[in-house]
This record gives structure tokens, sequence and C-alpha cells, in this order.
């Protein structure tokens, strides 16, 4: 075999090679990290921007609800205390000085029963001096009516002596005109007479048309003097009556109360002195949260409990005037009252405000006062979180709130206060075992 040649090759040479070196694979891998990390951190912020403020609350200390379908009763809780169903007032008519008093505090009186006795020295003198001069003009009317009188009387006697005058010359002139036909009286005499008469005859005219007028223009002021005497014997009435004021009498039967008075005291006029209660009828006045004020009317019907006895009642009287957040209304018992019932005692009864109907609910709880219904939290079907929702509730009663848009029956969500997270759309619920309504 001949002898192999040395080669100049090394061993392996037809198998391996030298591959040079490539720098820009590591320069992608580092780039592409780069952006996978900017992509990441673009989506974390993107993410809390569109779920804003996130709060971690244990589950325990929140309670929740379930909406549901149901029937709303459209009512609310008042209220209120009894108090007589009549009162009449007891104002002084004129003021004065207590000089004597008749009865008590509390007292049981009758109609026209003397209460207190008042005493008042300048009306009595002003009213004196009234009186005398209210008499004083109603004489000087007297004295006009006689003095018209008198001159009606008058004139009528001077008619009849005219009267009497033109037939007396009727007469003479009669018998002048024969005598003068017999020559037996000159003719001028009867040219006298006959002038005379046209004088008396012309006199009586005067005295009637004068008559008529007079008399036309006496009944005229005679009616009206005697308006003007009746309208001051009304103003006496008045003066007179005023001083019976000073003796001030029970209006009608019941209880005397607020009657505190003492001997000596002076009271101002028209001052209340006390009342009078009707103490077997009683109304109910009772004080509702003026969100209510639009939606209360008067008649719509109540009901106060007693017992296991209903008493049915509608609103007599509303008094819109807001007070402390709330207004008044007096309610009246449509039957019989319930029995053995005292004045100022408290009252507890439902204002039916609408008819029930069907409704999505939810309970009337904390929740609605920090929201005013335009949002909630909604809990998760796992329970894990809680993500605020806007809605909008309608009608609400002392037990549960209308739900108009924004939620569904089955639906959880929280109720308890929302206090702490008013500015959070996301709870975190770290313990879901809440408390449920």
């Amino acid at each position: 075999m001949p002898n192999a040649q040395p080669s100049s090759v090394p061993s392996g040479a037809a198998m391996d090679r030298v591959v040079p070196r490539a720098r820009w694979p590591r320069r992608a891998g580092l780039a592409g990290l780069a952006v996978a990390v900017a992509v990441a951190i673009a989506l974390v912020v993107a993410g809390t921007g569109s779920a804003g403020r996130t709060f971690e609350v244990a589950g325990h200390s929140v309670t929740t609800a379930e909406v549901v379908q149901g029937q709303f009763d459209d009512f609310v809780q008042a209220r209120g205390r009894f108090i007589p169903l009549r009162t009449i007032y007891i104002d002084t008519v004129q003021g004065g000085q207590v000089e004597a008093m008749h009865v008590e505090n509390g007292a049981a009186i009758e109609a026209g029963q003397p209460l207190v006795d008042l005493s008042n020295t300048a009306l009595q003198l002003e009213v004196i001096s009234r009186e005398a001069q209210i008499t004083e003009q109603l004489n000087n009317l007297r004295s006009l009516e006689l003095a018209h009188e008198q001159n009606d009387l008058t004139q009528k006697r001077e008619l009849v002596e005219v009267e009497y005058q033109i037939t007396r010359l009727e007469r003479e002139l009669r018998r002048s005109a024969e005598l003068v036909d017999r020559g037996a009286l000159p003719r001028g005499d009867v040219e006298e007479l006959r002038d005379e008469l046209d004088y008396f005859k012309k006199r009586r005219v005067i005295l009637r048309d004068s008559q008529r007028t007079a008399t036309r223009l006496e009944k005229a002021q005679l009616v009206q003097l005697r308006r003007a005497a009746e309208q001051l014997e009304e103003n006496l009435k008045v003066a007179r009556k005023n001083l019976d004021g000073l003796h001030v009498k029970a209006q009608a039967a019941g209880q005397l109360t607020a009657f505190d008075l003492q001997v000596g005291q002076s009271l101002a006029p028209g001052e209340r002195i006390g009342q009078i209660d009707d103490p077997t009828s009683f109304k109910i006045r009772a004080e509702i949260d003026e969100f209510y004020l639009g939606r209360v009317d008067i008649g719509q019907r109540a009901l106060y409990r007693a017992g296991d006895t209903d008493y049915p009642m509608h609103v007599q009287k509303i008094r819109p005037q807001v007070k402390n957040s709330r207004f008044e209304v007096d309610l009246v018992f449509e039957g019989a009252a319930p029995d053995r019932v005292r004045r100022g005692q408290t009252a507890q009864l439902k204002v039916q405000l609408g008819q029930p109907s069907p409704a999505v609910l939810v309970p009337n709880a904390a929740f609605y006062s920090d929201t005013g219904g335009a949002w909630v939290f909604v809990v998760s079907s796992d329970g894990s979180q809680a993500v605020r929702r806007n809605v909008r509730l309608g009608r609400r009663n002392p037990k549960n709130i209308e739900v108009l848009e924004g939620l569904a029956p089955g639906e959880v969500l929280i109720t308890s206060p929302y206090t702490s997270f008013l500015d959070t759309e996301r709870l975190v619920l770290s313990d879901p075992e809440a408390s449920h309504e």
C-alpha cells in the first residue's frame, strides 16, 4: 500500500466551519422588551383611568340587599299628637286691668259663663261721653222732625185761610153784582172785591205749589234723618257693647285652658287670655318630611292604629311652612275616634299618598341620603367587588324605594352608608361575607 502523504488540512475540517458573530439580534431583543414594558405601562395607565379610584373594604362591614320585583305601597309614616278638634280662642275686646276672676284654668265651663272682669276707667268715661253726644244728636234730630211737622201745619193753616177768603169773596161778589145791577151799590166796590178774589186765588196756587215742594223735600230729609238716627243708635249700641266687653264671658261650653291670669294684671286690647277646647273630640296634628310637601293634599286618606283597631282619617288642613325640614298637617277621624285619648298624646300614623302598584324595589336605606338616589354600588355575581352605577329612583316609603332605571330584579347592591367612598368607582370586597338585608 503506498505511503499516504500527510495532509495540510487539520482533521475535521470537512465538517466544522467558523461562523462570524452577529450583533443585531441582541439589540432587537432589548428593543422588543422595552416596547413590551411600555405597552404594559400604557395598558395599566389606561385601565386605571377607565376604572377610576378603587377602594378596598371588608365585606362584613357593608350591608347588601337584593333588587326585587314587588308591589310599591305609596305611603309615608308620620308622627303627631292629639289636639282638640275644635278650639275657641278668648281675646280681650278692650284692654284693662284684671279686677275679678270667676273660674280657674282647666275648669269645665258653660256658654255665657262669666270668666273674668276687667276695669278700664278711660273706656268707661269715653263711653259715657259718647253716649251723651249721641243722645244730644238724637234730640237734635227729634227737634228737626218737630220743626218739619210745625212747618207743615203752618202751611196747611195758611191754605185753609186762603180757601176761606176765596169762598167769602166769591159769595160777596155775587151779592154785590146783584146790587150793582139794581143801582144800589157803586161798581167800584165790585171791582175791588174781584181784585181781592184774584189775589187770593193766585196765593192759593202758590201755597199749593209750595206745600207740594216742601212736602217732597221734607219727606226726603226725614228719610235721611231717620237713617242717621238709626246709625247713631247702632253706634250707641257698639259703645255699650265695648263697655260690656270688660266682662269676659265664655262663647261656648268646653274646657278652659291656657287661662293664666292674676288679679291686678294689665291686659292690652286684643290680647289672648285663654281658649276653650272640646274635651270629647280630637284630631291629630302630624309632622311630615318636607320631601313630601308637593305630594300631600287635602282629603288624602290616612290610618291610625290603636291596639288591634284601625281608625281611618283624612287630611283636613296643610300648614306649608317648613320648620326643621318638616311641615305640619291636621288630620281628622272619618268615624269614631279612639277612646281614652288626651291632649298632647303622641300618635304614629300612615298617610296614603297613592294606590299600590307593581314596581322594582330596593330597601330604603342609608345609601340614599349619601347619593340622593343618583347612583349605587352594584355587587358582582361572585361577591368580590362592587361597581358604581348610575340609576334613577322614584317614589319612597319608609320601607322601599321604587327603581325607575338602572337596576334589574336579582341584582345586589350595597345599602349601608357610602360616606367613606363617595369618590370611588369600584369597591374591592376583601371579605365577601357581607351582611344581607
